[in-house]
This record gives C-alpha cells, structure tokens and sequence, in this order.
C-alpha cells in the first residue's frame, strides 16, 4: 500500500448502535436537533446524518456528544455498565469546593437529574454574581439560613423548609442571607455541561464562565 493511501474508514454497519442511542440519548435530554448540534459545535445537517446512520462519528465527535448528553462514549457506543448503587451514604460523599460554595453529591453520577447538597456562605463571593441560563429545570429546598433567589425579574427570600421549581431557561442567580450563609438540597437537569462545571460557576473553569451560564 502507497504510504499516502489510509484505510477505509467505517462502513454504515460497523456502529450498528451508535446512531439510534444519539437519537434516544437526544430525546432524553430535550435537545432539539439544532441545539445539540450547536452545543456539540456540528452543523444539524451533520448531527443528522449521524442519527440516521448515515455517517460514523469519530472519536473528537463521540466525546463532544457524550459531554452534551451528560454520558460516557461506553454508553454511546451501546457498552454496558455496572448497576449504579441507589444509596448515597453521607460518609462517601466528598466535598468539592469552588468560590467559596461547598457541595456534596446527593445523588448517582451520569443520571438525568443531578442531586447535590450546597452551602452557600454569607457574602458568597463571585458565586453570588453568576447569573445563569440554560436548558432544563431546577428545583431547591432550603434546608438551614437564608437565601434570595433571584429569578428573572424578580427576587424571592427564602427560609428553612422552603422550596422552589422553576425553568432554568429563566435568569437565575442565588444568595445567601443572614450571618449564618445557607444550605439547601439541589436537583436539576442539566446535562449539557462537564460535570465538574456543573452549578460551579466561572472560577471552577479557570475564570471563565462555564457553559451553564453568564456573569452578570
């Protein structure tokens, strides 16, 4: 073989189930076809292909799908993975810090809500500034302080076993108040940002905003 020449690449039957699991783990998420496209960085017409089994994804492709879709390439290419334990014992769910906010898992990793339990401390720092706006819902119970939700135009003040639910697609930003900062139970549905992004605002990527938001 000339030294030029490279091997075929994959025939449309080689990833049997790569195209319907982009379909499903889409429809999963919420995506429309053009919104996971962009989040991917493709073109729809790209994305497209790939769903219908038209074209294979490479490797690059295949990690920006799995990052949007808040899974592992394992799962895109159909690979089966060990059960995920129901229970979260408080002993080993380690603490992630970042600008000033604690957060401890209350949930399984790679699930299609993301369960946490935050600490917000008072006078939180840049945390406090991030307004956020991005596909999904959220939904938060205070558990012990204060804490202003601020969520589109107006402002909420929250205490001790109060809730809200609400469209992240709606400006939203937290605080605490009182001396004593905040602490609460938080879900949502985002999976369009690496988990380590997750809720953690822009000094957890290096002072950039992450994907899930803007600062204000």
């Amino acid at each position: 073989m000339p030294a030029a020449a490279q091997a075929p690449g994959p025939g449309p039957g080689d990833l049997p189930s790569v195209a319907p699991t982009l379909r499903a783990l889409r429809h999963r998420t919420g995506l429309t076809l053009e919104a996971a496209a962009r989040a991917a960085d493709l073109s729809p017409a790209h994305l497209s292909r790939l769903e219908t089994g038209h074209r294979q994804p490479s490797l690059p492709v295949l990690l920006g799908l799995a990052r949007v879709y808040g899974t592992t390439v394992s799962e895109l290419l159909g690979e089966t993975t060990p059960d995920r334990e129901a229970v979260v014992r408080a002993a080993a769910a380690a603490e992630t810090r970042a600008g000033g906010w604690s957060y401890w898992p209350a949930g399984a990793p790679g699930r299609a809500m993301q369960a946490l339990r935050v600490r917000i401390p008072h006078s939180g720092g840049p945390q406090d500034q991030v307004v956020r706006v991005h596909p999904g819902e959220e939904w938060l119970h205070v558990l012990a302080g204060g804490l202003r939700l601020h969520l589109g135009d107006t402002s909420h003040a929250l205490g001790p076993g109060d809730s809200a639910h609400f469209d992240s697609l709606t400006p939203h930003r937290l605080a605490a108040e009182g001396p004593d900062g905040a602490e609460l139970l938080f879900v949502h549905t985002l999976l369009q940002s690496p988990t380590a992004a997750l809720c953690l605002g822009p000094e957890a990527t290096g002072g950039h905003p992450t994907p899930s938001g803007v600062t204000s």
